[in-house]
């Protein structure tokens, strides 16, 4: 069987930025392809989203309603890597002079082309091309724009399969906020842990669910079980704005 592994790679994978009306904003995605062969990638903008699990949901190439895309330029439309080679690739925004205040998202995406796809045999006559996809998330605020996120409540749901406690936030501002914060737990049986606040980005206009996971003494790489009732205090954070948090979960 081919060797139906995608190799690209992209550095850094998110960029966000920020600008007022009629700046040029100009940087830099390193691109590579660690495979042991030639790549051929397809490059191109794309509007996107997030998806209920915060997985990125992009949109088909049809300009969306409010698209910054026509703000952005990118350096080349394909572009081949020998293998093991990197490559710096160059895009800039410009911002246009009666912009509003607020934020600009678009994605730069890195296809495998067709041509350099390997393909997958079904039976005797089939073949299927297998290609592979990177995107480039970027958020752009425009002028002062900012989050400003709402701590509504707070409860207990199932997270991958545990019972976490998860805080909801609505962000009421015109930029994407990310909560964080280190809260102090104590469980039913006396047992001290630190609840770390997930650093999930919260768009303008949304309402999400924010899990608090409870890292280990012993390891903080590793999650921590814990009794109930839990008594959780303790501040969760934004750029511009915090909520001292003092609950007690049954």
């Amino acid at each position: 069987m081919a060797d139906i592994s995608f190799a690209g790679v992209v550095s850094p994978p998110r960029f966000e930025l920020q600008g007022k009306p009629g700046d040029v904003i100009r940087n830099v995605v390193l691109i590579g392809n660690d495979a042991l062969k030639p790549a051929h990638y397809h490059i191109r903008t794309a509007d996107w989203d997030l998806d209920e699990q915060y997985g990125v949901v992009i949109h088909p190439p049809e300009l969306q309603p409010d698209s910054c895309r026509p703000w952005t330029r990118i350096e080349r439309r394909e572009l081949k890597l020998a293998p093991q080679q990197n490559r710096k690739f160059r895009f800039e925004i410009k911002i246009p002079e009666d912009a509003k205040t607020g934020e600009c998202r678009l994605a730069i995406l890195v296809e495998q082309t067709t041509e350099s796809a390997v393909t997958l045999s079904v039976g005797n006559d089939i073949q299927i091309p297998l290609t592979g996809r990177l995107g480039v998330i970027i958020y752009v605020k425009v002028g002062d724009a900012q989050p400003k996120l709402e701590f509504q409540e707070i409860g207990l749901s199932d997270v991958n399969g545990r019972m976490l406690p998860v805080a909801m936030i609505r962000n009421t501002g015109n930029a994407h906020g990310r909560p964080v914060g280190i809260i102090e737990g104590t469980d039913n049986n006396k047992q001290f842990l630190e609840f770390i606040v997930s650093p999930r980005a919260i768009l303008p206009g949304e309402t999400r669910a924010i899990p608090l996971t409870p890292a280990s003494p012993e390891d903080p790489q590793k999650t921590a079980e814990f009794t109930l009732p839990l008594k959780l205090k303790g501040p969760i954070e934004w750029e511009h704005g915090k909520f001292d948090l003092d609950v007690i979960l049954q």
